[in-house]
């Protein structure tokens, strides 16, 4: 597990915060996991009486104090309630692997950034073959304890994008999928020319600023799509082919343009930050 301290401040001081799988409420006592106990004792040199912020991904964030600790063993009693749950917007994130540390800031940063589903997908071009689930949501958990963040992303098995296509109408019918497009359709031009090129992201949601559809962004390989994926992706009625501007982006930095995108038009990011 992936532990590091949260920049919330109590008090003065500064106040871990840590994902937790046991219920929380007031008086309970909630066990911490040996990664965890050992990080508090052995890393951030607390003691017993030093104070946590918790939270579940359910029932809020709460204060709490640690009354029993060891190098493999910890338990916090809850004080009090210090934020209501919130979720994060239905925004599920698809996206062909990378390298390791590209892959593991994409789960960090897409956490960070909101999403609510970490979906692998195996494209033509897709070089990684295999993928590591626990450690997408051990990077998902601590970037969500770092970022204030008040649930988890759901982290999904790494699946083929043509499998995934062909089920979205009967799994996810109320769904839309925005697909990032850089390529035109001429073959022999460098990145396929001028023609048949998708429209900015923001002006191809403009359409749906003021409607309530559930969203899923798609963004592909290094190597980008194939001609084949392409045309199969642009024949599909929920699909929304988009391009993220003048630049090629790395795969990595395409998801992240595009969640900001789509947070910026269609998310939270005009809800501001609330401790309580």
């Amino acid at each position: 597990m992936l532990l590091c301290p949260s920049q919330a401040e109590e008090n003065g001081n500064h106040v871990l915060r840590l994902f937790v799988t046991s219920q929380l409420s007031e008086g309970a006592s909630v066990p911490l996991s040996a990664d965890q106990a050992h990080y508090l004792s052995r890393v951030m040199r607390r003691e017993v009486g030093a104070e946590l912020l918790l939270f579940n991904g359910q029932d809020g964030e709460w204060l709490g104090e640690v009354s029993a600790l060891s190098k493999n063993a910890g338990v916090v009693m809850l004080r009090e309630k210090t934020r209501q749950q919130v979720a994060s917007p239905d925004l599920w994130l698809l996206f062909a692997p990378v390298k390791r540390a590209p892959l593991d800031q994409i789960a960090q940063k897409a956490t960070e950034l909101g999403v609510s589903s970490l979906q692998p997908v195996r494209t033509a071009r897709t070089i990684v073959t295999r993928v590591r689930e626990d450690r997408l949501l051990a990077n998902a958990i601590e970037a969500a304890e770092q970022s204030e963040r008040l649930d988890l992303p759901e982290v999904r098995d790494f699946t083929q994008l043509d499998k995934l296509l062909s089920r979205w109408v009967d799994e996810a019918p109320d769904r839309r999928l925005i697909f990032c497009d850089e390529a035109g359709d001429v073959e022999d031009q460098r990145w396929g020319g001028e023609a048949g090129r998708a429209l900015p992201m923001t002006e191809a949601l403009q359409p749906f600023r003021d409607k309530t559809e559930s969203w899923a962004i798609l963004t592909g390989p290094e190597g980008g799509f194939t001609l084949e994926e392409r045309e199969r992706l642009r024949g599909l009625d929920f699909v929304t082919p988009v391009t993220l501007g003048p630049r090629i982006m790395r795969a990595d930095t395409a998801a992240f343009a595009a969640i900001t995108l789509w947070q910026a038009m269609l998310g939270d990011f005009d809800r501001p930050f609330t401790k309580a």
